[in-house]
This record gives C-alpha cells, sequence and structure tokens, in this order.
C-alpha cells in the first residue's frame, strides 16, 4: 500500500473570497454561508433548518475509500488516466451527474445531499477512518495500522449517540453489523467503540452472516441444545450467584453483570428476535437489497432502525474471493474492473433499496441515512490499473432526517484530486449528524473522571440542511 508523504497544497480555514458558497442547492434553492467556514454555521441551532427532524441515523460505511471518480465525481473531461472508461449519467437533480455505474441511484438524487469536497489530507486507512467514525483527527495522522487506545481514544459517532439517546426497550441504541473494521491481518481501527465515555456507550458488534439461509444471530438466541426450562434452571444459578458476589461490590463484576442482564433481555424479548426475523421479508424485498452480505445487512439495518436502535453502522465487508493486494473498496489494483463488477452494483442496489424503502413506509422524513468512507481514491490511475489512497478530496452523502434532496455542496478541481469549494472535514460530518438528531455541536458529554467534552468541535453544514 502505498503512503503519500506530501499532503500538497491545502486550503486555510479562514474565510476567503474564492470559499464563498459554490453550493448547487441546484433546484435554485439557495444557500448561506457563515462567519466560520463557507456552509457551516456558527454558535446555536436551534432555529436552523434540520434541527431534531431525525429519530435515527443508518451509517453505511464504505470500508476501503471508495473512488470519487466512479461514484459521485465524475471527471469526463480529465485525460483518460483520470477520467476512467465509465461515462457520468444525468441524475434526477438537474446539473449533477454520477458515474454511470449508480443508475438507481441517480434517480433518486432529490432525495440526496452529495458533499464533493470531504478532506481529511490523510491516507492512512485507520488514523483517517478513526476521523471520519469519530469526528476528531488522529494523533498523529498518516499512521497505518493504528491501535485502539489513548490518546486516541474518542467515542465512536455511535457511542455517543447510544450515551445520549439511550437504549430501545431490549435493544442498544447503537449497533454495527455485519463485522468490525479492520486491516489485512485483523488489525482492528481505533474508534470503534466508546473509548473514554465508558463501556455503557459501546456500541454493539453484531457479527452475522444475514444473507445465509439458515441466518439467526448468536447472539440474541438459544442455542438448539438450551430449552426455555433449561434457561430458566439457569437465570435462577444466576440469581443465586448475584447475591453472593454483590458484597464484593467490584467495578468489574458490576460490569459484568449489567452485560449479562442486558444478553438475557435480549433472549427473552420477542420483539428483539422479531427485529432479526429478516427471513420474513418478502422474497422480492430481499430480492431489491441484494442477495450478498452487504444488501442483507443493510435491510437488517431497515429492520433494527424500525424497531427503535438510534444509530445502525453497516460497515462494507470484503467478498470471499478479495484479495488482500485490493480489499474492499481498497482498489489499488483493477479499479475499473472491481468497481464495475463487485463494488458499485451491489452499492447502488443496496442503497437505493433503503432510501425507497424507508420513504415506502413514511420513514425517510426523519431517518437520516449517511453514505461514507474513511477516503477517496488518487486521481491518476497507477500502473496496476488501481488508483491508490487518498484523502486530500472524496465523497459523501446524506438523506432524509432534515436534509435538503437535491443538494450539492462543495467542489473539487478538475481532476478530483482536491477541493476547489465548500471544503468539509468529518468533524462538520459529525455535527451535522448531531444537528440533525436535535444536539447543538457544543453538547457537552463527560469522561469517567467527569471532564466535559463538546460533541463536536465542528459545525453543521447548513446548506445542505
Amino acid at each position: 500500500m502505498l503512503s503519500f508523504e506530501h499532503a500538497g497544497p491545502r486550503l486555510c480555514d479562514g474565510l476567503t473570497r474564492r470559499e464563498w458558497l459554490r453550493i448547487g442547492l441546484l433546484g435554485g434553492v439557495g444557500a448561506a454561508a457563515s462567519a466560520t467556514r463557507p456552509g457551516v454555521a456558527a454558535a446555536s441551532m436551534e432555529g436552523v433548518a434540520g434541527f431534531r427532524k431525525a429519530k435515527r441515523v443508518i451509517m453505511l460505511f464504505m470500508l476501503g475509500g471508495p473512488p470519487q471518480h466512479e461514484t459521485w465525481d465524475p471527471k469526463p473531461d480529465a485525460p483518460e488516466e483520470i477520467r476512467g472508461p465509465f461515462q457520468p449519467i444525468a441524475t434526477a437533480t438537474p446539473g449533477l451527474h454520477v458515474c454511470e455505474l449508480m443508475p438507481k441511484t441517480a434517480a433518486l438524487t432529490d432525495r440526496i445531499a452529495v458533499l464533493r469536497a470531504v478532506a481529511t489530507d490523510d491516507n492512512a486507512h485507520s488514523s483517517s477512518g478513526y476521523w471520519v467514525l469519530t469526528g476528531t483527527p488522529h494523533a498523529p495522522k498518516n499512521q497505518e495500522n493504528a491501535l485502539p487506545g489513548a490518546p486516541n481514544d474518542r467515542p465512536s459517532l455511535a457511542a455517543v449517540v447510544r450515551h445520549l439517546q439511550g437504549d430501545a426497550s431490549g435493544l442498544p441504541g447503537a449497533v454495527r453489523l455485519p463485522d468490525e473494521i479492520w486491516n489485512t491481518g485483523r488489525i482492528v481501527w481505533p474508534g470503534q467503540d466508546a473509548g473514554w465515555l465508558g463501556a455503557h456507550a459501546d456500541p454493539w458488534l453484531v457479527s452475522c452472516e444475514p444473507q445465509q439461509p439458515d441466518f439467526r444471530v448468536p447472539d440474541i438466541a438459544l442455542p438448539v441444545s438450551m430449552s426455555p426450562e433449561r434457561l430458566g434452571q439457569r437465570l435462577a444459578l444466576k440469581q443465586l450467584l448475584d447475591r453472593k458476589l454483590a458484597s464484593l461490590e467490584a467495578a468489574a463484576v458490576s460490569r459484568w453483570g449489567a452485560w449479562q442482564n442486558k444478553a438475557v433481555d435480549l433472549l427473552q424479548d420477542a420483539a428483539t428476535r422479531k427485529a432479526f426475523a429478516i427471513d420474513e421479508e418478502p422474497a422480492a424485498v430481499r430480492e431489491r437489497y441484494g442477495t450478498n452480505r452487504f444488501g442483507q445487512s443493510v435491510l437488517l439495518a431497515r429492520r433494527l432502525a424500525e424497531a427503535g436502535v438510534s444509530l445502525v453502522q453497516v460497515n462494507w465487508t470484503r467478498w470471499e474471493h478479495d484479495e488482500d493486494v485490493a480489499p474492499a473498496w481498497d482498489t489499488h489494483a483493477k479499479n475499473a474492473e472491481r468497481c464495475k463488477n463487485d463494488l458499485v452494483p451491489p452499492m447502488d442496489l443496496a442503497y437505493s433499496a433503503l432510501l425507497e424503502d424507508l420513504e415506502q413506509r413514511g420513514m425517510l422524513d426523519d431517518t437520516l441515512v449517511v453514505w461514507v468512507g474513511e477516503f477517496g481514491r488518487s486521481p491518476k490511475i497507477n500502473p496496476s490499473g488501481g488508483r491508490d489512497h487518498w484523502g486530500h478530496v472524496f465523497s459523501a452523502a446524506l438523506a432524509g432526517g432534515g436534509v435538503q434532496g437535491g443538494a450539492v455542496y462543495g467542489a473539487s478541481d478538475r481532476q478530483g484530486g482536491y477541493p476547489l469549494d465548500g471544503r468539509v472535514e468529518p468533524q462538520d460530518l459529525a455535527a451535522t449528524i448531531y444537528h440533525c438528531l436535535g444536539y447543538a455541536a457544543e453538547t457537552e458529554i463527560h469522561d469517567q473522571t467527569g471532564r466535559p467534552f463538546a460533541i463536536s468541535k465542528g459545525q453543521p453544514i447548513t446548506a445542505i440542511l
């Protein structure tokens, strides 16, 4: 994997004449600039559009770094070694074009706001991903295979949402599926848990294969050998042990007891089991999402959101035939081939199915759907036909839950290499998510020693709200 020592030209955070909004709220909708950065609001958000419009969030995390050129930001006028082999297509939003591999999404852009100038200037999966997942830069940047732990133990967005929103009935307030995020060698990224916020806020990880015909979630299903009567006997034994251990008052025992009680609640709660009963979905619905791990995970996310989970994060995972040289969206080799055969079509299918499904159920207006990866891909195609790590500019998309559809904020340069206007950093994306849920960026949370921290140092992107 390549690393880039030179960060290239950087944009100043101060307001310049050039940095005034280039937004295309393309249907003729205007946008206002703030006194900090274009499209980014200051101070109180109570009166700003989109505030508290979302009841829940579904985050689709495109592990590996999706190429902006083959998704949201094609560059048809660039040289072939930059634009690639695919053509742009028109969308439901006048003036907005996306890659031809996204026809189903193209028909729905009037529900979507596209960010075309997201940037971290960090070209390492782990550290750039930490910034996107937490809204806080990793220290230091450009550190691959970074591990969880101080000083990089900021709670993830999912953890903060669970902490703020609490849990719904038997279900935790935040769930990750179908796997955690890791580099080759199963090196788990930092920024996926509750960090200094405490274990009570940890997003639940549900490792699962929902595309399998015999899908069941081991964490909430009794083993075949475990009858309800036997479970009752074990619960009685547990209560006896709890009474014996109560005098210890040890923090570790208390924490373990809390997790045990939650697990028992999940086992006994019919509504919880029903939320995971993806086999109850009509065959046509399951096929609409795509009968692969990602598509069925997105469908499962919709069911969990419907059941009351405040934030569901679906991580793109490696296909069985992925090679370590270019796994998931990390297309160091054969970028065009992988985008065409393995990546963009199944993403386009599941993403568009989710938006349509939420809309048909009357849920899109109060469900914020976030599409993002840890960074983008290099403008120039390398000798292996791939695109390399590129944190200098990439795209993200938001829909529903207080977001103005048919919007485009920001622009990359002619080669899709650097922000031209409307630069957005992950803390602003985080602040926008919190804003839509009804929390100002200044909202305080506390670590386990009582120290206060604002949930975000960014500001909501008012231009897309």
